[in-house]
């Protein structure tokens, strides 16, 4: 059985530009998924159950991002389990909102499937003055499936230690801090410290994760809120310090560094978080047979090592849970965006 299937358009950051893969790419790919729907053709006749054909697990972010690396990590698995192909659509692109509509617009017939994350589903609803799909309304919650706890990094060169002295420091003068982008996680997470420590940064936004840590580790930039599983490998190497974790929690993957709330900013708690969501016209029994399988392999104790190695923590709750989750974030991230006065440009 074909384990994965890669398909799908990198999008420029503005909503309606895209660069489709070459036209061999499409053509290899369409035989594969045509190969796969033809040997399932004879099961849909039959009347087996549900899945017959290959499921289209979306992702809102390009090749090798967080989303991205989580999605090969599962599908495995879950090919076992569906006993069909996964087609990864990676639908990059203006915050992850064109993956989200593109779900919620697809036929409620359970093979597509999005692999969310907050920034999607929760931020972008906060910094977008408009959007073609409400999260709640137009989507259905599955599961959580993992949380990447952010930790405060920064140059090894700036003379802090610690939380405290890097506030004492940003007194004197201004630091300049990065982010993946108006209106990521390490966006509201400067902003929210700014306002809570009472100091002054300069927010310079990057495309991404990556080239967000490589202007810390060349100097441009002071500080970054930084995904742990992208910054885990600069940090035992020495070229970035660790200050806080900007999680409500600390890391297992660092576990004696403390949180910013821990250092007298209560409530303090910004990072990222992946969940599974179909579209909102999905029958009950499509989302409680989806959150089976994916919970089944979150449990499974490979998977489990493979992401706590990472820096994620698995989660795998109920879809009832995962929707308290959301309507939570969705007011705390608007309330956030509103006071901070944080928009998409």
């Amino acid at each position: 059985m074909t384990a994965l299937i890669k398909i799908g358009r990198v999008h420029d950051a503005r909503p309606g530009y895209a660069r489709d893969l070459s036209r061999r790419s499409i053509c290899a790919v369409a035989s594969m998924v045509t190969i796969a729907c033809t040997n399932s053709a004879h099961a849909q006749k039959s009347g087996e159950a549900w899945p017959a054909r290959p499921l289209r697990l979306v992702i809102p972010a390009s090749p090798g991002g967080g989303a991205d690396t989580l999605a090969r990590i599962l599908s495995p698995r879950l090919v076992e389990r569906f006993g069909q192909p996964i087609v990864i659509d990676n639908r990059a692109g203006a915050s992850g909102t064109i993956a989200m509509e593109l779900t919620a617009r697809a036929a409620p017939d359970g093979y597509t499937i999005i692999l969310t994350q907050s920034t999607s589903a929760v931020v972008a609803p906060a910094i977008y003055d408009k959007l073609p799909y409400d999260t709640l309304r137009d989507l259905s919650p599955v599961t959580l499936v993992a949380e990447v706890p952010h930790v405060l990094v920064v140059n090894p060169s700036v003379p802090a230690a610690n939380l405290k002295e890097l506030i004492a420091l940003a007194k004197v003068r201004p630091l300049n801090y990065a982010s993946s982008g108006i209106g990521a996680a390490s966006h509201f997470s400067g902003e929210m410290l700014d306002r809570a420590a009472s100091i002054m940064t300069v927010h310079l936004p990057y495309k991404g994760a990556g080239p967000a840590l490589s202007a810390v580790i060349g100097g441009e930039a002071q500080m970054f809120s930084a995904p742990i599983n992208a910054a885990i490998g600069q940090l035992k190497a020495g070229r970035l310090r660790a200050i806080a974790m900007t999680t409500a929690r600390r890391s297992p993957a660092l576990p004696d560094l403390p949180t910013v709330a821990e250092n007298g900013f209560a409530g303090f708690d910004i990072g990222t978080w992946f969940g599974v969501m179909i579209t909102a016209k999905s029958s009950r029994e499509l989302v409680e047979r989806l959150h089976r399988e994916f919970v089944a392999v979150l449990k499974m104790p490979e998977v489990q090592e493979r992401l706590l190695a990472d820096g994620s923590v698995p989660v795998g709750n109920t879809p009832e849970a995962f929707r308290a989750r959301i309507r939570t974030d969705l007011d705390r991230f608007a309330r956030i965006a509103r006071e901070a006065g944080i928009k998409a440009e």
